[in-house]
């Protein structure tokens, strides 16, 4: 079985920590015996190269000073604040077509994996046009908020949708707006944790008087909800409350005032870490919250695939009740949700598995539960290896 990955993303080098999501699944992938090799846009002239003895085929589109489209934030992100690169965006489809046509000689994949289906869904039809494959789009959700903002992408995804012999998504909230666009077969196919094998611990067991370390993981930006977090600490009392924030983004200065202002001691910031650092963080913690919103262009989490690495760590869950979040945390069963933006409604569920550590015990027996049934990749490799079989056959 040969697939062709075609995608905005994926790590330059060796030590880039780019989708890291996608790496772990090409990686187990070519384990399980699929040949597997990458299209992706250059970043600043880079040219083809290998990362885990996989090529990864980096098509130009620019000149090398001006190939900063994808790779870092999302190109919908980067044309708001630079809005010339939407100048790029035409020389990208056609660059990639011709990229993609000339890899995709008969006989030499049997289907396209193809992420981010605009624009990539375009790209793809040149493997299908020239070698017949099949395309299996899948979906993460930025092109779909993409499509709120420029109307005319709607019947561009409509029209790819009804070509695509599979469509895959990350998350039940995911395949809701896919299922407004077209009514078609969706299958959900999330990822698995990109934490070292072994790296889980147990559960936690403080003593009476140690402090509750609520932790945070993740990108600084308006959807992740930190603000509310750093509120919520407002109404956690004493010094047996303290919380660290891990990572960075546009938002840091920002959040790092407002914590400022509040005059709260409790809270840390810690920067991006390094493998060793996060792990030790996840060891300290007594809890992981993930306090999501709808931001103010109306995305959000399009599932948390760091609430699934928490579980795997035996950390309780608390997450907002928004996006692709409550297929990871089932209230009551494998964590608690809280209404996205409520700072009081947040603290309420830190405070209640502070008081219940039997609680608590409870629902990281039932989050890790969850993952291994749902998010591992015992589960997602063979899912993924299975539609590939299907959609070659027919085709």
């Amino acid at each position: 079985m040969r697939v062709l990955f075609l995608t905005s993303v994926y790590p330059r080098r060796h030590d880039d920590s780019e989708v890291p999501w996608m790496r772990e699944s090409v990686r187990r992938l070519v384990q399980a015996g699929v040949e597997v090799e990458i299209l992706a846009p250059s970043w600043k002239g880079l040219p083809s190269h290998k990362i885990d003895g996989v090529t990864v085929h980096r098509f130009r589109y620019s000149s090398a000073a001006t190939e900063i489209l994808t790779h870092d934030e999302g190109a919908a992100t980067k044309t708001r604040t630079k809005p010339w690169l939407q100048l790029l965006a035409v020389p990208y489809i056609i660059s990639g077509f011709r990229s993609c046509w000339k890899l995709c000689a008969p006989g030499r994949f049997d289907a396209i994996h193809c992420h981010w289906p605009f624009p990539h869904g375009l790209i793809a039809q040149a493997g299908r046009i020239r070698a017949k494959l099949p395309v299996v789009l899948n979906f993460h959700g930025a092109e779909l908020l993409l499509m709120r903002r420029k109307k005319w992408i709607r019947p561009i995804l409509r029209w790819l949708l009804g070509q695509a012999q599979a469509v895959l998504c990350n998350s039940s909230f995911t395949r809701g707006r896919i299922h407004d666009v077209r009514e078609v077969a969706v299958e959900l196919s999330p990822y698995g944790t990109t934490l070292p094998e072994g790296e889980t611990k147990a559960s936690p067991e403080r003593a009476p008087d140690e402090p509750f370390e609520i932790l945070f993981v993740g990108r600084h930006i308006e959807r992740k909800g930190i603000e509310h977090l750093i509120d919520a600490m407002a109404f956690l009392e004493g010094e047996r409350f303290r919380l660290t924030i891990v990572g960075h983004g546009d938002r840091t200065p920002a959040l790092m005032e407002r914590a400022g202002a509040t005059g709260d001691g409790r809270i840390r910031f810690t920067g991006k870490l390094s493998t060793e650092d996060l792990a030790a963080a996840y060891a300290r913690a007594s809890v992981f919250v993930l306090p999501a919103v709808v931001d103010s262009k109306g995305d959000t989490e399009g599932l948390g695939v760091v609430l699934i690495e928490a579980a795997e760590m035996g950390l309780p869950l608390v997450g907002s009740d928004v996006g692709g979040i409550p297929d990871v945390v089932v209230h009551g069963e494998s964590g608690l949700l809280a209404p996205p933006g409520d700072p009081r409604a947040l603290a309420e569920r830190l405070r209640t598995l502070a008081d219940d550590p039997d609680l608590a015990r409870r629902l990281v027996a039932g989050a890790r539960d969850r993952t291994r049934r749902m998010f591992s990749w015992d589960v997602v490799i063979p899912h993924l290896v299975g539609i590939y079989r299907k959609v070659a056959t027919k085709s």
